[in-house]
């Protein structure tokens, strides 16, 4: 099947990576921006905290020469990213950090061999998003939309850091996900596989070679920050007329920090996406807030949003690993 036979099919489950356990080696690599190198050794600390053996690639600290928002040239993310995903003894490859970068460097790994080599945990966000699709579209890998390790709120919460520690050693522990401020934005139920990110990244994906063409089957996971009010219209808008939500069975959002005032937020989710017909949670805990949840990608699950005005949920099918 081609490639844009995979995008216009309905979304279906991916290839579940296997848990890990104490003594896993962890690969981080740093695809987008730079980290700097007392965020990468404190996450490396809380890494090795839970019995994990975690190892950066030789390019994660490096920064662009000329270009001081990506961390090193765009051949050298993409060869650690590879070579992390081929080496048979890493268990998992997390990214230290998003920033900008991905798309520069996600055409230059072979996902022929990517996908050969077999799933394995994958976890990052924000700029990871275009990773995320990748895998999802070029592997058919599921992957963990979660916090990386040079990421602050990873470094500070430990509600964090417990969120993606469960999923990544006890998953049957977190099937179901939601914060009690979670709530109903267009009420309903609604069954589907995850996928999505951070939103401005799924808009600019599209018309690319692993840009999705249709939602139908999906339950759209998305988040963002610093984008005003009517920038996320624009991209919203440009979702709904590329097509790319086309059948999107349900809608779970996350944080908005730095958005704008929430009242001015939640006006816009409610204008693009009420209109869909399907339900929306909104607050659902996950991507650049002060608490970023982990949500599983590419996994069967049912999307709660009651309409009594209690607290909505996303509740897995299956572990997200195996």
């Amino acid at each position: 099947m081609t490639l844009g036979g995979v995008r216009r099919a309905p979304l279906t489950p991916l290839a579940r990576p296997a848990r890990l356990r104490p003594g896993a080696r962890v690969a981080v690599v740093s695809p987008s921006g730079p980290v700097p190198a007392e965020r990468m050794a404190a996450g490396l600390d809380i890494l090795r905290g839970w019995g994990l053996d975690p190892v950066p690639m030789p390019h994660t600290l490096d920064a662009h020469r000329d270009l001081d928002y990506l961390a090193g040239p765009d051949e050298a993310r993409a060869r650690d990213l590879q070579d992390a995903w081929c080496d048979p003894s890493v268990d998992a490859v997390i990214c230290a950090r998003g920033g900008y970068g991905a798309h520069r460097m996600v055409d230059l790994v072979d996902w022929a061999a990517m996908r050969a080599a077999g799933p394995k945990v994958f976890v990052g966000y924000s700029d990871i998003t275009v990773l995320h699709e990748a895998f999802a579209l070029r592997t058919g890998t599921a992957t963990l939309h979660g916090p990386m390790v040079g990421a602050e709120t990873f470094l500070k919460d430990p509600r964090t850091q417990e969120s993606l520690r469960a999923t990544l050693f006890a998953p049957e522990t977190v099937r179901t996900l939601g914060p009690e401020e979670a709530r109903a934005l267009v009420p309903g139920r609604a069954r589907g596989i995850t996928y999505g990110g951070c939103v401005s990244l799924l808009a600019a994906d599209l018309g690319t070679p692993h840009g999705r063409t249709s939602g139908r089957g999906g339950l759209l996971v998305v988040e963002d920050t610093t984008e005003d009010p009517y920038r996320l219209d624009r991209i919203l808008t440009q979702l709904l007329r590329s097509g790319a939500l086309d059948g999107v069975a349900g809608v779970a959002c996350g944080s908005w920090a730095g958005c704008g005032p929430y009242d001015k937020v939640r006006a816009v989710l409610a204008d693009r996406l009420g209109p869909l017909g399907v339900p929306v949670v909104e607050e659902l805990g996950f991507g650049h807030g002060p608490t970023g949840l982990t949500i599983p990608l590419g996994v069967p699950a049912v999307l709660d949003a009651p309409a009594d005005g209690g607290p909505a949920t996303l509740t897995l099918d299956v572990p997200a690993l195996r």
